[in-house]
């Protein structure tokens, strides 16, 4: 990208949820270890910190300073690590549960503005007409150039119904926006389904929170029930959807997959960022003695004929689900290259109601691929102009990303010395040759009525799904 992204993390309006797949809460308490500290570089930080004390223009609290410290620590190590004071602590709890207060905005930072990486549907943004991409310049006729992140998030957020004037500047247009928008609750619905005709239906996942698994299943059980059991081909629709909890993740995937099937696996320095997760109840249901939801759904939804869709901002919890019915060969992904966010972040308690979100391994599909800055490719690559043509940011192209395996063997090849041994890959088979993959373009002018966002607009990628579930050709224009 032309311009320099100098902090970006997805921020919804009004929670810190991001779009980091994993939540598990982790103490630190019993394995505190035993590190040597760097006398010569405390001693430099106690000198810098001397000197801002007796020299800066103005009084600083060391409260500030050390807070500042603590945040620079974090923010430096990738986009994803950071420190959650009391207020972001409670917001990321809350923003997981579906509802919050804001404007319903997925946010970053580019350029020292904020930057709309995408609204979320059903929320004063999304009905105000705000884009993917625009800038946010002035909040109510104050600049935000320079703010933090979440200074700014804070500064968006309110008493429900009271109103906000954001300054909007957006790609091709000659000046300034103006966008009154009202606050209000956010309730995000992360489910929805409906027919898209006869014998074929559609549910969107818009984020994985804590009820997505279940709702899910009310979904699946609602479309046979409108298609008289006889449901022929099923989209799971996951373009622009951030993430969220790595459960519901799982939960979905395992939906689809059969029982023990493997879903995802992490890799990481320490025996607790070693996971394997399987579509097994202990690894999506979420308390000792709550059922098995996905007991609910029906056998065919095992076999039933299955597309994914995904585009640039399918991310984290998105991309392992797609990543699993991928490998496991239960699902044709279609659509554009995702995000590429592939590292577990854990939730560290501290003293005092705060937390340490800390990036603690990597993300690997069933058939070993490394999620981290690539992203999970379409089996067939189909773009919509209508949302392909907004800048999306990839993890590739945020400063500080941790290096996924590609880059990380690249650099290892520049250097002179012997590249380190390969990463062993437990009980999981080399990756297998990926299915041949096709650039397609699709009619625009073919009679779709069914987009995703409720029939506005035609969908060329739904279109596309829909052609594949009947067995119709999709014409490719360029072999993968």
């Amino acid at each position: 990208m032309s311009s320099k992204l100098q902090q970006v993390g997805l921020v919804v309006l009004g929670a810190a949820l991001g779009i980091a797949a994993s939540l598990h809460f982790s103490a630190i308490a019993d394995r505190q270890a035993t590190v040597q500290l760097p006398v010569d570089d405390l001693r430099l930080f106690s000198e810098v910190f001397g000197r801002i004390k007796n020299d800066y223009v103005e009084p600083v609290e060391d409260k500030k300073l050390l807070k500042e410290a603590i945040n620079g620590m974090l923010t430096g190590l990738d986009p994803h690590s950071a420190f959650l004071d009391q207020d972001a602590y409670k917001d990321l709890q809350v923003g997981t549960q579906g509802e919050f207060g804001g404007l319903g905005i997925e946010v970053g930072s580019e350029d020292g503005f904020v930057k709309v990486v995408a609204p979320i549907e059903d929320t004063p943004a999304h009905r105000a007409g705000i884009q993917g991409g625009d800038l946010i310049i002035k909040l109510d006729g104050a600049s935000l150039k320079g703010i933090s992140l979440n200074d700014a998030v804070k500064k968006m957020r309110g008493k429900p119904h009271t109103e906000v004037t954001l300054t909007i500047v957006r790609k091709g247009q000659p000046a300034p926006m103006d966008f009154k928008l009202k606050r209000d609750v956010i309730r995000v619905k992360s489910v929805k389904a409906r027919m898209i005709e006869p014998g074929y239906g559609l549910i969107r996942v818009t984020q994985f929170q804590e009820h997505t698994g279940e709702n899910l299943v009310q979904a699946v059980n609602d479309l046979y029930k409108q298609s008289n059991g006889d449901l022929k081909g099923l989209v799971l629709d996951l373009r622009m959807n951030p993430g969220g909890l790595l459960n519901a993740a799982v939960a979905v995937s395992s939906a689809f997959l059969p029982k023990n099937a493997l879903v995802v696996y992490t890799d990481g320095r320490t025996e607790d960022a070693k996971m394997r997760l399987t579509a097994s109840k202990e690894n999506y249901v979420r308390g000792t003695f709550r059922e098995d939801y996905l007991a609910k759904l029906p056998p065919a939804a095992k076999t039933v004929p299955l597309v994914v869709l995904v585009n640039g901002a399918s991310a984290s919890a998105s991309e392992i689900v797609a990543g699993a019915l991928q490998d496991h060969h239960r699902a044709t992904v279609i659509g554009t290259q995702t995000f590429g966010k592939g590292s577990v972040q854990t939730i560290l308690p501290l003293p005092n109601n705060q937390a340490v979100k800390l990036t603690t391994a990597r993300y690997y599909t069933p058939n070993g691929r490394s999620i981290q800055a690539k992203g999970i490719g379409p089996d067939i690559v189909v773009e919509d102009a209508s949302v392909e043509s907004r800048v999306f940011m990839r993890e590739a192209d945020l400063q500080h990303h941790l290096a996924g395996d590609g880059e990380k063997a690249k650099a290892d090849a520049a250097k002179p010395a012997a590249p380190a041994p390969a990463k062993p890959v437990p009980e999981v088979k080399s990756p297998a040759k990926p299915d041949v993959k096709a650039e397609a373009k699709v009619d625009a002018k073919a009679p779709a009525k069914a987009a995703a966002d409720g029939g506005k607009k035609e969908d060329v990628q739904l279109l596309a799904a829909l052609k594949h579930l009947k067995g119709l050709p999709i014409t490719a224009a360029v072999a993968k």
